[in-house]
């Protein structure tokens, strides 16, 4: 590095993370190149190898060079992944985060905007306020930052132009009225000749602020009145090295904490006082925010991964029920009914999307009504999760305020989210006990309760059986109630129709339903075709291991069509069916059920088959 400030005298320094926002070709990569090389931080070789790739037919030197440095980025002039970049000043020390300016790479940008404080947000003189500085704009505002400055970019390239220049930041202005951001400023600059970056331009003397790192440097980033102010301490890892040892380790992500400071262990509140703060194999008398400490506690406390320590009288919310903004990566879509897993703060639980309200059209800030949400789609979403969890709302907390979203099945990052506000709901619907219960009941019948789901492809013989099959257990004396697909459309969920949606809260119905009639002590037997693996699984979670059993009739699509019973795949093939399984809309089969039935064997074949299995699990 060329600069000769010592590392000891940065440390000191106030942190200031920004991110830079702007559309393609906008400058960002040379904005950024240009602070850093005003600021000294760029290294003496990297810079005369810069000064050797780089320099134009006009001698002037191109800085974006310092900051693109994936192949596929300069070969394409654009930025693709996110980048960290540091510099610092006398003043202050800075992390700048270089977001891609693509639709496609929405996902980088929340990346980054989510650890940022403060946004520049470039435009293209020449071309003014597009969509995408309004999209940039949403996402700012969605993931909390309160602090933009507008940097109106390549002023050399329209003469300097004062008005164009105005007229630009007022449509600005007017644009972001509606979003309750803190602070809104605009300069004019041009990266490439370093125009009011780092030192006020000669040639834009009618420019009467100051320039942006002289902002950047004076800039205040004051707590939001709503930010908590308490101590915060997240347990990541219990550490137990021998019986006479037992230390919590995690991050302060806020306040601080002391030794002999009195705490509370949440979610159950737990009085408890710090013994020791150990920083690696020292003991140190206290941690800040920020800082990754051990504590030991003078109390016996069965404390682990996800809880939270907090100061005294610290208020940490604890629901199982959400609002929340989410923002979706997958190119799977999300639906409401769907089941996934949630990640806070170190803990991961189950979750349902229970109603997706609507989806933030980032280019109008319109509510657009949907019921699914898709790749890129911001969206206002109410979810539930198995069990309750410690949470600050985003804009108190950061950490304890987001989350992702996984995939069950292959662990997938789907997502990330932002949780609002607890719903008050949660806190008033409580399970109620009875005193005649499931276990009395399966007493009363002499059996034990199961769900027996039948799922395949239309024609695959999934009713017959199932027919047949309670019939034998009728015999043995069992209770027992079928589910099936065609009998519940025509009242419970006569309201869906056969697209992917209301195939997944249809499905979702179901499993709640047999959830009922589980607990009533009944055999459920349930035959809905249930395509989805995600679905399956989402039933299959409702119930203990071993009560939910999975029957695949494993019938190929030509026998199923030669068989069509109903005259459905004919129908389908004419397109009078839309989105009909096998035809149009895909099944996918079951990987690993507890019973897979051949379809070459005879009905009564198959139905011994299965009783076979279920004489373990049914009969006391």
């Amino acid at each position: 590095m060329r600069s000769k400030q010592s590392i000891k005298s940065v440390n000191k320094k106030q942190l200031l993370k920004f991110i830079t926002c702007g559309s393609i070709d906008d400058g960002k990569s040379t904005l950024i190149g240009r602070l850093l090389y005003e600021t000294n931080s760029i290294c003496n070789d990297q810079l005369e190898d810069l000064k050797a790739k780089s320099l134009n037919n006009k001698n002037i030197l191109d800085l974006s060079y310092a900051v693109d440095g994936l192949s596929a980025e300069r070969e394409q002039g654009i930025t693709i992944d996110i980048a960290y970049r540091f510099f610092s000043t006398n003043k202050k020390k800075f992390v700048v985060i270089d977001a891609p300016g693509h639709f496609q790479y929405t996902k980088n940008m929340v990346t980054g905007a989510s650890n940022a404080s403060l946004a520049l947000i470039l435009v293209d003189s020449r071309k003014g306020i597009i969509d995408q500085t309004y999209r940039h704009t949403v996402i700012c505002h969605t993931l909390g930052i309160r602090k933009v400055i507008l940097l109106i970019n390549k002023m050399d390239l329209i003469k300097y132009d004062k008005e164009k220049y105005y007229k630009i930041t007022n449509s600005f202005l007017k644009l972001v009225e509606k979003f309750s951001f803190d602070e809104v400023s605009s300069i004019p600059i041009s990266a490439l000749s370093g125009d009011n970056v780092t030192k006020n331009s000669k040639k834009m003397k009618w420019f009467l602020g100051s320039n942006l790192l002289e902002q950047l440097e004076n800039i205040t980033l004051r707590s939001s009145k709503k930010t908590i102010d308490s101590s915060i301490f997240s347990v990541q890892l219990v550490n137990r090295p021998n019986s006479n040892f037992r230390g919590y380790c995690g991050k302060v992500l806020s306040g601080a904490l002391t030794k002999g400071q009195k705490v509370l262990v949440h979610p159950d509140k737990i009085s408890a006082s710090i013994k020791n703060i150990w920083s690696g194999f020292n003991k140190s008398l206290k941690a800040n925010v920020g800082d990754n400490v051990t504590l030991e506690l003078k109390e016996d406390i069965d404390i682990s991964r996800g809880n939270i320590i907090t100061s005294e009288n610290t208020d940490i919310e604890y629901s199982n029920m959400f609002q929340a903004t989410i923002v979706w990566f997958s190119n799977k879509p999300a639906y409401a009914g769907r089941s996934y897993l949630l990640k806070i703060n170190n803990k991961e639980v189950k979750c349902e999307i229970n109603t997706i309200k609507y989806l933030i059209d980032i280019t109008s800030d319109k509510k657009l009504y949907s019921k699914k949400v898709q790749t890129n789609d911001i969206a206002k979403i109410q979810l539930c999760t198995d069990e309750a969890i410690n949470f600050l709302a985003y804009n108190k907390s950061k950490e304890l305020g987001s989350f992702i979203l996984i995939d069950i099945l292959n662990y997938e990052t789907l997502g990330c989210g932002m949780i609002e506000f607890q719903l008050r709901r949660s806190n008033n619907l409580h399970f109620q006990t009875f005193d005649i219960n499931k276990s009395k009941r399966q007493e009363l019948y002499g059996h034990l309760s199961k769900v027996l789901w039948f799922t395949g492809l239309s024609g695959s013989g999934k009713s017959t059986i199932a027919n047949e099959l309670a019939k034998e257990l009728h015999k043995l004396g069992i209770h027992t109630y079928i589910l099936d697909g065609d009998n519940i459309r025509h009242g419970l969920n006569k309201d869906l129709n056969f697209s992917d949606e209301d195939r997944i809260e249809n499905i979702r119905r179901i499993a709640e339903v047999s959830k009922l009639f589980f607990d009533a002590g009944i055999v459920v037997i349930t035959s809905f075709i249930s395509p989805f693996k995600k679905d399956r699984e989402m039933a299959r979670n409702l119930f203990d291991e071993g009560d939910f059993i999975e029957i695949f009739c494993d019938t190929p699509i030509e026998i199923c069509q030669k068989r069509d019973p109903k005259g459905l795949y004919k129908k389908a093939k004419k397109g009078l069916i839309p989105n009909f399984t096998g035809i149009d809309s895909i099944y996918e089969k079951p990987k690993n059920p507890e019973i897979n039935l051949n379809y070459r064997y005879s009905i009564k074949s198959q139905v011994e088959y299965i009783l076979k299995h279920l004489k373990l699990f049914l009969i006391n």
